[in-house]
């Protein structure tokens, strides 16, 4: 099957082909908001000598990480699915770090982190192993007191932002790999652990005439 994967949660924006479950081609840019994503993409399938046409699934990371960089990911690969019926799936963009780390040859429990603004953290939890990654703390929004206690234990804790270690479309496009649960395009979401707040607006009121 061939994929395209699109991983755009942090600064480091990135577009991968796979082919076989191999690497065809990636492109990276770090010029987060100002990502041309089209060409981007482009570049990709021209780097693999991939048609459009000959793409099969999309695999978008949905985070956590930028909201904006997320939804303009998730919205290529809506209108992507409207004009050629393509499968698409959704990975977690944590996930694909934590499959980039454990390929680099890394070992042991490690935790990600994510800068959520407004003095919290996205973290979470994985096992590296020889043969795989293992979720062993489900990803929560965790305020800073907990993430600075981590540091202060010396614990490994790895992310955007927290020197050079970001999601990238290859391990999202391998995640995606031999999975089958395809969803329709306009499903997909960002993660966003937050508790909605925002109170509607009531009814207009209807004013008599004077």
């Amino acid at each position: 099957m061939k994929i395209l994967a699109i991983e755009f949660s942090s600064d480091h924006r990135s577009v991968a082909v796979l082919g076989g479950g191999q690497l065809l081609a990636e492109q990276t840019v770090i010029s987060g908001r100002e990502t041309a994503a089209v060409a981007l993409i482009e570049s990709a399938l021209g780097q693999a000598k991939v048609e459009r046409s000959a793409i099969e699934c999309i695999a978008v990371g949905i985070g956590p990480g930028s909201y904006t960089g997320i939804r303009a990911a998730i919205a290529l690969t809506q209108g992507w699915q409207l004009a050629h019926g393509v499968k698409v799936l959704g990975i977690d963009s944590l996930e694909a770090l934590a499959m980039g780390e454990q390929a680099a040859g890394r070992h042991g429990e490690i935790t990600l982190a994510v800068d959520a603004q407004r003095g919290e953290f996205y973290l979470t939890k994985y096992e590296l192993a020889d043969d795989g990654i293992r979720n062993v703390e489900p990803t929560h929004l965790a305020k800073r007191p907990e993430y600075e206690s981590l540091l202060a234990a010396g614990h490994p804790v790895i992310g955007p932002g927290l020197g050079d270690k970001f999601p990238a479309a290859e391990h999202v496009g391998r995640l995606a790999v031999g999975r089958s649960d395809f969803v329709e395009a306009s499903e997909l979401s960002p993660v966003y652990l937050r508790q909605i707040d925002f109170v509607k607006a009531p009814p207009l009121r209807k004013i008599p005439p004077v």
